[in-house]
């Protein structure tokens, strides 16, 4: 091979190699900006997840299963409101303004009027009707009682049952429509009902604890909320209802407060049987963006945080509750097999909180972490419930097994044990209660 081949062969490899090295040059920096670019907190959940605790409650597959070398002999239960009416006309209310505003300044777009008209439907059906329990909820509520009845009939047979609920009607209406279930299916068991201000320490401490109070009050959450809603939550929806031209709030926390305004609506349709499609009105990102601010806002005025342990905290009468109850039917002072409780979502997220319940409790200081691993609509869909089963074996030892709207949760953290000896589940639902709560 003469010198000139030689030398242009050698050019050739040499031609090979440096366009291999800057493929994949290339694509390393493709990678990497793939990776600065995107938001590595962002989710994408589906539309029905992002109605949050505006979701239906979703009816399990199968039900609960244990050991037969354990015998249901008591349970504890605390539920939510079923599936209701806009919780107030003030959402509503105010969208329609907004949607009024813009028709009046000719920027309405197709999209909004199509809003308006769902808006006015949402206010016909809820005149005289806000906040209270639809057909929906109500059947969610004989759904879980006859399920409860299927999983444990042994608590019904000439058992007695203790319900109690807050003095919300949504909330008298879900127990009633509960209890009223279980005597259609078994009419020989016994049923003690109560409701009012009286249960407010168990079913209501967000409207009486003082320290949760002064905590609302204090703003302290909404310096990470507010944040975060600045940040995170588009005008793209809003804007495509309203018209580009609308005049918006100069104050852009204004402006986004519009937007949420339209999210909870929309969110909200499903709860009172209104079949509309929100994609309609937001992408896939948009409600994802909308759906984690109110998440957030939920997780920081409810549940345990670095801002403040407060919010979980108020659930330690709850939790005593729990407690005595239980040592009083091993001890054969509690004379009911099932013990029922009607509240709120604001009941039970503190509750699954302190308890520090998988996927209930989180703790962070980066704020936009908090919709991968704490969702409302896990924890809080509509008629939200938590049972706990005390189960009696052969030899008389007590256990506990506890589930979360149905489905199998582990108790106490680091041990992977269904069912855990009542002594052991006892001890540490105590500790985690704080001490100036505590009266054992």
């Amino acid at each position: 091979m003469d010198k000139f081949t030689e030398n242009f062969v050698n050019f050739g490899e040499n031609l090979k190699n440096m366009t291999r090295f800057l493929t994949i040059l290339t694509l390393a920096f493709v990678s990497v900006s793939l990776m600065w670019g995107a938001d590595p907190t962002a989710t994408r959940y589906s539309d029905v997840q992002c109605e949050g605790s505006l979701t239906p409650y979703p009816i399990p597959e199968t039900l609960i299963e244990y050991p037969d070398t354990l015998t249901p002999v008591y349970m504890n239960h605390v539920g939510r409101h079923g599936a209701r009416y806009p919780a107030s006309a003030a959402h509503t209310v105010a969208l329609k303004k907004m949607l009024m505003k813009a028709d009046s300044l000719g920027t309405i777009t197709k999209q909004g009027r199509a809003l308006m008209a769902i808006v006015d439907q949402v206010m016909e059906r809820s005149h005289n009707q806000w906040g209270a329990l639809d057909s929906l909820g109500i059947a969610e509520q004989r759904g879980i009682a006859s399920r409860m009845l299927q999983n444990f009939p042994m608590l019904f047979m000439n058992g007695r049952v203790n319900a109690i609920s807050s003095y919300s009607p949504r909330c008298m209406m879900s127990m009633f429509s509960f209890v009223h279930q279980l005597d259609r299916l078994n009419n020989k068991v016994e049923i003690f009902t109560s409701t009012g201000r009286q249960n407010s320490d168990l079913m209501r401490p967000f409207d009486v604890d003082q320290d949760y109070i002064d905590f609302r009050s204090s703003g302290r959450w909404e310096v990470p909320y507010y944040n975060f809603m600045e940040h995170t939550v588009p005008l793209t929806a809003l804007k495509r209802v309203l018209g580009n031209e609308f005049p918006l709030p100069e104050s852009k926390r204004e402006a986004k407060e519009m937007a949420l305004i339209e999210y909870y609506v929309i969110a909200g349709l499903s709860a009172m049987m209104m079949d509309v499609d929100a994609g309609v009105f937001f992408t896939t990102e948009e409600y994802n963006a909308l759906w984690s601010t109110f998440n957030l806002r939920q997780y920081l005025q409810r549940t345990a945080s670095t801002v403040s342990t407060v919010p979980a905290d108020i659930a330690s009468p709850l939790i005593l509750n729990l407690v005595s109850t239980t040592d009083d039917f091993i001890a054969g002072k509690n004379k009911f097999t099932v013990d029922l409780r009607f509240g709120h979502a604001e009941t039970l997220m503190p509750l699954v909180s302190l308890m520090h319940l998988p996927g209930c409790y989180y703790m962070t200081n980066y704020f936009d972490t908090v919709a991968l691993h704490w969702c409302d609509f896990n924890v809080v869909p509509m008629a939200a419930n938590l049972q706990m089963i005390l189960f009696k074996s052969a030899t008389d030892k007590y256990y506990v097994g506890c589930y979360l709207n149905e489905q199998p949760i582990t108790l106490i953290p680091n041990n992977s044990a269904q069912f855990v000896p009542w002594s052991d589940a006892r001890d540490y639902l105590l500790r985690c209660v704080p001490m100036y709560y505590q009266n054992f």
